[in-house]
């Protein structure tokens, strides 16, 4: 229940509820329709709400999905930077990938004394949607794309075209694909998608056998690579969405006696320091964390400057990055 509810049921004006629930001027007829719509709807106004017509706070809550994340680290790490210059401190909440934890941490965010809000998005739905579109603080949302909202994300999908293309390219004849549930847009279908039109532009199949789906975690890679190998054993390259699910699938070919790049080649995106760092090291698509961090934050202060501002859309690009573990 936001105020423009409350305003819709009592047939007046969101400034005059505004008025109402901060004691200035409203007539006796238009007070008897709010009083009775806030009684009938149980509407409690947020603490911020309560406190923008004073002074803004000088601090932005920032929602992310997991804490022990090299590429969460570097869109931190962007964000503070921008905020810092700016004089604002952040709030961080920590879902743990945990969409009911999402929800509620942009509650108490947009209930509490934050000016803004700045939410890295993973697997995002309705629910998001509606509670994003009700929220009284500008809201910016990274790493996913969304009509509804100002945004910065990757170019996730011809970041995973091209990796896909340049295994295509070689010797490669049975390329797997390691990925995450199609409910994260950017990772688990925009990537997906990136990586079928390559091989369908390259004359190569997309074999179900050859195609799981798992978390973001070096254990999920790991394991999802022991199970495509074990029902298609002649797979001769590893498409993976992120570098920890390939670094995860590289310990599970070194175990298994699997020469990377000779008997499989393997690719990731993200570029963490931990790709740069393996033997060999992992070929992947260099994403500017960092950066997204910063413009995501640059917007919402320009909100937070001019609230009337029309929602900003900002998709950065890619490097590829070629090592050592694909044989071309």
């Amino acid at each position: 229940m936001t105020i423009s509810d409350v305003a819709k049921m009592a047939d007046v004006s969101v400034s005059a509820v505004s008025r109402y629930m901060n004691g200035g001027y409203v007539s006796e007829e238009k007070k008897e329709r709010i009083k009775k719509a806030i009684q009938e709807t149980g509407y409690v106004p947020s603490a911020h709400a309560q406190t923008m017509r004073t002074k803004r706070t000088k601090v932005v809550g920032v929602v992310i999905p997991k804490i022990n994340s090299e590429s969460i680290s570097r869109v931190v790490a962007g964000i503070s930077e921008e905020l810092s210059e700016a004089g604002y401190e952040l709030l961080l909440g920590n879902t743990g990938n945990n969409q009911e934890q999402e929800l509620r941490y942009l509650k108490i965010f947009d209930q509490n004394r934050v000016d803004g809000i700045i939410f890295i998005g993973t697997m995002m739905n309705k629910e998001h949607e509606k509670l994003l579109k009700s929220l009284q603080v500008p809201v910016v949302l990274l790493g996913q794309q969304e009509s509804y909202i100002s945004c910065v994300y990757h170019d996730d999908y011809h970041a995973a075209r091209e990796m896909a293309a340049i295994l295509a390219a070689g010797k490669h004849k049975k390329i797997g694909f390691l990925g995450v549930p199609a409910r994260d847009k950017a990772v688990g279908k925009e990537r997906y998608r990136g990586f079928c039109d390559a091989l369908s532009e390259a004359g190569l199949p997309v074999e179900d056998k050859r195609v799981l789906q798992g978390e973001f975690t070096l254990e999920s890679g790991y394991e999802n690579a022991r199970t495509l190998m074990e029902q298609a054993p002649d797979t001769d390259a590893l498409f993976c969405v992120t570098d920890t699910i390939a670094i995860g699938a590289m310990k599970y070919l070194r175990e298994i006696g699997k020469r990377i790049p000779e008997d499989v080649s393997i690719a990731g995106i993200g570029d963490t320091r931990m790709s740069e760092m393996m033997n060999p090291p992992l070929t992947t698509a260099h994403y500017y964390y960092q950066t997204s961090g910063r413009e995501g934050a640059k917007i919402l202060l320009e909100k937070l400057k001019n609230p009337d501002l029309p929602d900003k859309k900002m998709m950065l690009g890619y490097e590829i990055v070629q090592r050592g573990s694909i044989l071309l």
